[in-house]
């Protein structure tokens, strides 16, 4: 019990690391939550800084969620739910950041690097080819990252219940989904009038909108 508590506390603390609003400072000196959207994520550092530090905080983020994973499961030898939570808390961390006084990204990047270490963990690495192909294919059609990214996020529940055939990752992916949906739903709206219409901010197309 004390390890699975360690577990999801480190989980939080490390989604907690800002890697966006650090590449941000040390490329351009500004603060990436007045920037764009404010959303402390790396496509709002690409959108508004450039590449190079996009990359740098997407890797960390990635990094991050697959470290609080792997930590749980091989260093603290957590039970399954404790991984499972601490799979979850490094996604809060990243959206309500402990170092930004909870401000945050909307979870993408650490919930991609804890896949990477779930699926195969539960046999399942198929799942991930599922969960990149659903974001790909809407990708191919709209040029929208996030939204297709969260349409992954929202196909994981239905691909966890055919493949992974464990109740614990259904719920896991459901919870996922919300913390998920509570960051990007609020955005949604203000981002659709900037975008004029609804088809003009489903199919980004490359414009660059501030999302």
């Amino acid at each position: 019990m004390a390890f699975g508590i360690i577990a999801v506390v480190l989980g939080y603390l490390l989604g907690s690391i800002p890697s966006s609003y650090l590449a941000t400072r040390l490329a351009s000196g500004k603060d990436i939550r007045r920037l764009g959207g404010g959303n402390v994520g790396g496509l709002n550092v690409f959108r508004e800084v450039g590449f190079l530090p996009a990359m740098s905080a997407a890797i960390v983020d990635v990094g991050k969620g697959a470290a609080a994973v792997a930590i749980a499961i091989w260093l603290l030898e957590v039970d399954t739910p404790f991984v499972l939570a601490a799979a979850v808390a490094v996604v809060v961390g990243h959206n309500w950041m402990l170092f930004l006084k909870f401000s945050g990204g909307k979870g993408m990047g650490p919930t991609i690097g804890s896949l990477l270490v779930l699926l195969p963990f539960y046999d399942y690495p198929l799942g991930l080819a599922f969960f990149f192909a659903v974001a790909l294919v809407l990708y191919i059609i709209t040029r929208n990252v996030a939204l297709s990214m969260g349409v992954g996020i929202l196909a994981l529940p239905f691909i966890a219940w055919l493949g992974v055939q464990s109740a614990e990752f259904v719920i896991y992916s459901i919870v996922l989904l919300v913390v998920v949906a509570v960051k990007f739903v609020p955005t949604a709206k203000p981002a659709i009038a900037r975008a004029k219409n609804l088809k003009a901010f489903i199919f980004d197309r490359g414009k660059g909108e501030k999302r």
